[in-house]
């Protein structure tokens, strides 16, 4: 794969076959990162798939301890007439039922989160097909199927993200800006590891094949991998 100038100049002097523990990587990381804009910093698992699972079928939730302000994520709310103004006060962007299933269905999925109030569900269950493969199908263990849509429309908007296995194996989460604390990144990484052991009920060295960190733009870095 042929690399830009901006890529190999950032890389001049990086050997990136060494492996660094989590505060060196972090620490790496903000200096290989050659955006013009503040990087996220990306958390790529690659995780030890259960036999018995299908890979994206592993999925889950996560609100990191230190965030960088408000998120700007666009959510869809399916719920019955009665429940749209409640939605929309509570800061919703796409609101219905009818409508919204339409335009999915027309290929219009211009939003990054899916809540639905748990009497619609089987009303939407024939949008598996468009939104299953893009990790937006509303679902319990993402908490987003409620009865209680104000409370998980506030909680995404405050920077609670979801996350799906893809087919290889690989998990892709972020963990805050690069213009954070090296010690408050170390914490959100902590989090992103403890959500995937919560979700597959096994500790990180029973989970993890390999876990690098990158930047939005620019190389990733193996970490090897320790709590403390």
């Amino acid at each position: 794969m042929k690399r830009g100038k901006r890529y190999n100049k950032s890389i001049k002097g990086y050997d990136n076959n060494v492996i660094l523990d989590l505060k060196e990587a972090i620490e790496q990381v903000k200096k290989l990162s050659y955006s013009n804009f503040v990087g996220t910093l990306e958390v790529h698992a690659d995780i030890k798939v259960p036999k018995d699972r299908d890979p994206k079928s592993i999925k889950g939730a996560y609100t990191l301890p230190h965030s960088s302000g408000t998120s700007n994520v666009k959510i869809a709310v399916f719920c019955s007439p009665d429940m749209e103004d409640i939605a929309k006060k509570a800061g919703a962007d796409i609101v219905g039922l009818d409508k919204l299933t339409k335009d999915i269905k027309a290929g219009k999925t211009d939003f990054d989160v899916a809540i639905a109030t748990p009497t619609v569900m089987a009303s939407i269950a024939a949008l598996g097909r468009e939104l299953g493969p893009k990790g937006l199908m509303p679902n319990p263990k993402s908490g987003t199927v409620t009865e209680d849509i104000a409370s998980a429309i506030k909680e995404y908007k405050q920077g609670k993200q979801t996350f799906v296995c893809d087919e290889g194996g690989v998990i892709h989460m972020n963990a805050g800006k690069l213009d954070m604390s090296t010690e408050d990144l170390m914490e959100n990484v902590h989090t992103c590891i403890t959500t995937l052991e919560e979700v597959l009920n096994k500790s990180s060295s029973q989970l993890l094949n390999s876990l690098h960190l990158a930047p939005t733009m620019g190389a990733g870095v193996k970490i090897s991998y320790s709590k403390e």
